[in-house]
């Protein structure tokens, strides 16, 4: 028995921010972004689309593809940095959304890593007996925290959603592994310093604009390759294989400069590791889902093929999971 994939989901918003656009609105270029990011293009969410739209959405393409009812479902785990509010949890829209009447439902707020620590957490649950079908989803409206007037931010962040679905079958499919870490110390390097209990909202927090996302990327990165690299090392020794085993790494898509170090680091070439960043550029915890789903559609990892997901965030948080399809 393993603990099986049974239907996966994603969902992007119909708009479409390309490089050329954001010219118009920062001082940036195509060029610059490109290069430096390996981002061309992202989807925003309508204003009137919460993060919680995002999710139902790949839900339902999860159940769909999973053949099951919503009401198979016992627990239900949300990934976002981006809730609809503080509480209700954005789980339990996704929960009235779905009329899953029989799920628990809460959230994690693990930024970049939530999909990868939501595994962790599914993978316990159905192992302990505690609930046999368990979905978990990476969603994000990170237009809806991003400065629009900071040009180091705002070309990198885009909209998204992924779900999968776990259950415990007599197939080989299983998780194989996973490895977890942090390390609060860092924490003020990406981070919302307003509009939690620290700095509530007042006219004072929003004149300095501290509702905003603010990231230190230069001293992220030797932080981020170091800390992906290592956890899909762990990820993979854990499992008890080789590198040689893994049919593809889809990491993280926050920066193909630091996909490409992870990948050096790692000792794997670039057509083993997976990339959507041109597309839909940095969907913090819905990159991993989305990337998951689109390298099983695009026929790069089939039924029985081992990956490894990895991922890096604040917090900081880092983690990686290595899954036999």
């Amino acid at each position: 028995m393993g603990i099986e994939i049974i239907g996966i989901g994603s969902y992007l918003p119909e708009k479409i921010l390309t490089n050329t656009e954001l010219e118009k609105m920062v001082d940036t270029t195509d060029e610059w972004i490109t290069t430096r990011t390996g981002i061309k293009e992202r989807r925003i969410a309508k204003d009137t689309e919460a993060t919680s739209d995002l999710a139902i959405h790949a839900a339902k393409r999860a159940i769909k593809k999973a053949n099951i009812s919503a009401l198979d479902l016992d627990a239900i785990i949300v990934a976002t940095i981006t809730p609809d509010m503080f509480f209700p949890s954005t789980a339990c829209f996704v929960q009235k959304g779905l009329g899953a009447k029989n799920a628990a439902a809460f959230d994690i707020a693990a930024a970049c890593s939530g999909f990868i620590y939501g595994l962790a957490i599914a993978k316990s649950f159905i192992n302990s007996d505690t609930c046999k079908t368990v979905m978990v989803l990476g969603a994000e409206k990170l237009s809806s925290i991003v400065d629009w007037t900071d040009r180091n931010i705002c070309v990198l962040l885009g909209d998204g959603a992924g779900a999968v679905i776990l259950k415990k079958t007599n197939s080989t499919s299983d998780i194989l592994s996973t490895y977890l870490g942090a390390d609060g110390n860092a924490g003020d390097l990406l981070y919302i310093p307003g509009g939690g209990s620290r700095n509530p909202a007042t006219h004072k927090t929003v004149d300095e604009r501290l509702h905003y996302m603010k990231m230190e990327g230069n001293k992220l990165f030797k932080i981020a390759v170091r800390a992906m690299a290592d956890s899909a090392k762990k990820a993979i020794e854990l499992a008890g294989i080789t590198r040689d085993d893994v049919k593809l790494i889809i990491p993280h898509q926050a920066n193909i400069r630091i996909v490409e170090a992870v990948a050096r680091q790692l000792g794997v070439p670039m057509d083993k590791v997976f990339l959507n960043i041109q597309k839909y550029g940095n969907t913090s915890s819905a990159t991993t889902p989305i990337a998951l789903e689109e390298a099983i559609y695009e026929g790069k990892v089939k039924k029985g093929d081992i990956v490894v997901l990895v991922a890096f965030g604040g917090g900081l948080t880092w983690g990686a999971t290595a899954i036999r399809l």
